[in-house]
């Protein structure tokens, strides 16, 4: 007994000794890219990524009371290759189009003055920010290149495959 309670101490040792598998210290400081969900961002913390490592971004421009919107985190955003290509390629951004944050975003300040705390979950004012992405309808995909300028914008709901493409396109 007391010869197999040592012999599973000496595995266990060795395999947390072992646990490091060759990795470099680079690698084992890289950021983790998550496979479970997409790393959504919020908008005013897209420039500090972009000084650390440029990427294009995608702003899922939505509104807490649109079904279309809800759909998309539901079947699109929860898809595996979806989730990992965003986390690996994007700075994926979540921007709610009438939301009460305060929000710095390319040298000036957003808010939305007129929110109305009791309608969270209906229509509410619209955020200072929404009309610098100009969309007609949500939700709304709009793709950035790495100096934060508007290179598409795709209006209403995407399945996982429409959504694919998208992100083919603009893929690194």
């Amino acid at each position: 007994m007391r010869l197999t309670f040592l012999s599973l101490i000496a595995i266990f040792l060795t395999f947390t000794s072992c646990k490091n598998n060759g990795a470099t210290a680079a690698q084992e400081s890289a950021e983790p890219v998550s496979t479970t969900e997409v790393s959504w961002l919020g908008m005013g913390d897209v420039e500090a990524k972009l000084n650390q490592k440029k990427k294009k971004i995608i702003v899922d421009v939505y509104t807490p009371w649109c079904g279309p919107c809800k759909m998309m985190d539901k079947k699109t955003f929860s898809d595996p290759a979806i989730i990992a290509r965003m986390n690996e390629d994007f700075y994926p951004v979540k921007f709610n189009a009438e939301g009460p944050d305060p929000i710095q975003f390319k040298g000036r300040a957003y808010a939305n003055p007129g929110y109305n705390p009791a309608k969270a979950r209906r229509r509410n004012t619209q955020h200072q920010l929404s009309p610098f992405f100009s969309v007609r309808g949500y939700p709304s995909v709009i793709v950035m290149d790495e100096d934060l300028n508007i290179i598409e914008k795709v209006t209403g709901y995407r399945n996982p495959e429409q959504f694919m493409q998208l992100l083919d396109k603009y893929s690194s």
